[in-house]
């Protein structure tokens, strides 16, 4: 049984005994909430050292915008916007790396460079990814989308959204073991705001713990996301509270990681959540004696 504490990400490791924090590091330039703020390399080399001086475990490094209506990239295009940025921050910060695609292609160029994490929202079914990911031996991060980006948010509809979601995600691990890759290795994400309505987010936020059945660590991503927008009725730059709130009600529920804009106000957040959990495992605290 893996060690949660000391989770495995290449030659880093991440403690999942309690809830860390994911930074995004978009080096694109039609990100739905910092489209075009760091794809110049300096500038998203300043960033990702904020988020970790902020105390960010995990850097995100996306050069393929997913938001609702993206535009795809080339694979050589996405490789010129986060192949340089992985190598400058490979072995300078402390945290885990992770790259977010769903490229064969990047995804190899990504572990040369010095990545440690694969986060897909595609959970490797794009041709070749799979086989990819396999091969590399890296940590994987598989997540449900209903369609694909340009067209997931014009109709989504769904049965029962949390067994649906459990349904996909379980039978994409099951190709990851078929595939000679370890259940060990593997997060999960529902994918909040991928071909879902605000009452399936919210459905979804609300079991989020009936995710754990699968035996994998949960990462969510709900940050600044149109859920939010539509609960509060705030524009993107105006939702730091619902997402505090969000990520909050996650932590809560389960979820290993949080993948956030919004670091530093995030890290007190749940570094507050996990003192409670921990002040429950520890007998000094409810006042009985330390062995």
């Amino acid at each position: 049984m893996t060690d949660l504490s000391k989770w495995p990400c290449g030659n880093q490791t991440l403690n999942l005994t309690e809830t860390q924090v994911m930074g995004v590091l978009n080096v694109t330039p039609d990100s739905f909430s910092d489209g075009g703020h760091f794809i110049g390399h300096d500038q998203a080399l300043r960033h990702a050292t904020e988020m970790v001086d902020q105390g960010a475990a995990i850097i995100d490094i996306g050069g393929e915008s997913t938001r609702p209506g993206a535009t795809p990239v080339s694979v050589q295009e996405e490789l010129d916007r986060v192949i340089p940025v992985i190598e400058a921050l490979a072995g300078r910060v402390d945290a885990v790396l992770s790259v977010d695609t769903s490229t064969p292609e990047v995804m190899r160029e990504a572990a040369r460079a010095g990545v440690h994490l694969l986060n897909d929202v595609r959970a490797l079914s794009r041709d070749g990814a799979l086989e990819a990911a396999a091969g590399l031996g890296l940590p994987v991060c598989l997540m449900h989308m209903q369609g694909q980006p340009g067209t997931m948010q014009l109709n989504p509809q769904y049965g029962d959204v949390v067994g649906e979601v459990l349904r996909y995600l379980g039978d994409r691990i099951a190709a990851c073991e078929a595939a000679g890759m370890k259940r060990q290795q593997l997060l999960v994400d529902p994918g909040f705001g991928f071909g879902k309505t605000v009452g399936h987010n919210l459905r979804l936020l609300n079991e989020l713990d009936r995710l754990q059945s699968l035996g994998c660590p949960i990462l969510v991503g709900m940050s600044r996301k149109s859920m939010i927008g539509d609960v509060l009725g705030k524009p993107v730059d105006q939702r730091l509270y619902g997402s505090l709130a969000v990520a909050v009600a996650a932590a809560m529920k389960g979820a290993a990681i949080v993948r956030v804009h919004d670091v530093a106000e995030t890290v007190d957040a749940i570094t507050m959540i996990n003192a409670m959990r921990q002040s429950g495992q520890d007998p000094a605290v409810n006042g009985e004696p330390k062995a």
